[in-house]
């Protein structure tokens, strides 16, 4: 089992960065890829960034490419999405979470998951 913590989500204007972290505890955190996902009001959960087990690929979701960076620290079990040029079509439930596989834009490949962290971006 993989237990997931997402932190960091708020309420700020349209143009401000926001860092969310993502604190695993179980597991050997390195032996997973971890993704980014976010859902808004009536819409599906789609995949916004993912990074393999050594951080040493990255990929994104077209809506955030250069604007939003992820990052992992396996030494301190966690997980950061640096979310710059913030837009309020960000606004979502953000989530982390972990695949024994690659990474992978499915959500349905990933095992475990957190409970979200909320970001609104008012304009």
């Amino acid at each position: 089992q993989v237990q997931l913590v997402e932190s960091g989500g708020g309420l700020v204007q349209a143009g401000v960065s926001l860092r969310l972290s993502c604190a695993a505890s179980g597991r050997t955190f390195s032996n997973y890829a971890v993704g980014w996902f976010r859902q808004a009001p009536g819409k599906e959960r789609e995949f916004v960034a993912g990074i393999s087990r050594t951080g040493g690929s990255t990929y994104y979701g077209d809506s955030v490419k250069g604007r939003f960076a992820i990052s992992r620290d396996n030494a301190a079990n966690a997980v950061y999405l640096q979310m710059n040029s913030l837009k309020p079509e960000d606004t979502a439930v953000y989530y982390c979470a972990a695949s024994s596989r690659v990474v992978t834009t499915s959500r349905q490949m990933y095992e475990y998951w957190g409970q979200g962290t909320q970001v609104t971006v008012s304009s």
